[in-house]
């Protein structure tokens, strides 16, 4: 059943600092049987955000303000339906994989905020928020809420829940 859109959720593939990530790779992690993947039906993001700032379509969607049911990416619980997901190669560091970083070279970023600032142009009421504000998870590995203030997105956009 298709839902509208609502809601714009930020990810990083938490992998190592400088380490690129294919999108194959991507959908092996979320669609093989486990234990080598989860075992999805869909990968979790619909568009992954390279180290070169390149973004790479996943999940082909039509960007109109319904989620169809083939739209439908598998990035948070209890909000796939309603939501985008989009993901930043990265996330934790180089140094220690258990530890959190924003590791967004300044292309992803530049694309991220493209990425974003075009969302909401299209989704003028959609919300945008980090995964860690949907569950108990560091990803992605940085305040989203803050990030988005300081690249001037309005309020009325910015998850707060």
């Amino acid at each position: 059943m298709s839902k509208p859109l609502t809601h714009l959720v930020i990810h990083c593939t938490a992998t190592p600092e400088g380490r690129e990530v294919t999108s194959d790779e991507i959908r092996r992690w979320h669609t093989s049987p486990p234990p080598k993947g989860r075992g999805w039906k869909q990968v979790g993001y619909s568009d992954i955000i390279h180290l070169d700032g390149k973004v790479e379509n996943l999940v082909p969607y039509n960007n109109d303000d319904i989620v169809d049911v083939w739209e439908i990416t598998n990035g948070a619980s209890g909000i796939n339906s309603i939501s985008r997901h989009v993901v930043y190669v990265g996330g934790v560091s180089a140094d220690d994989v258990k530890k959190a970083k924003d590791t967004r070279t300044w292309l992803q970023e530049l694309a991220m905020i493209t990425y974003v600032k075009e969302t909401i142009a299209r989704h003028p009421n959609i919300l945008v928020s980090g995964h860690n504000q949907h569950s108990a998870k560091a990803c992605p590995s940085f305040d989203v809420p803050k990030w988005l203030r300081a690249i001037g997105i309005p309020e009325k956009n910015i998850y707060k829940g």
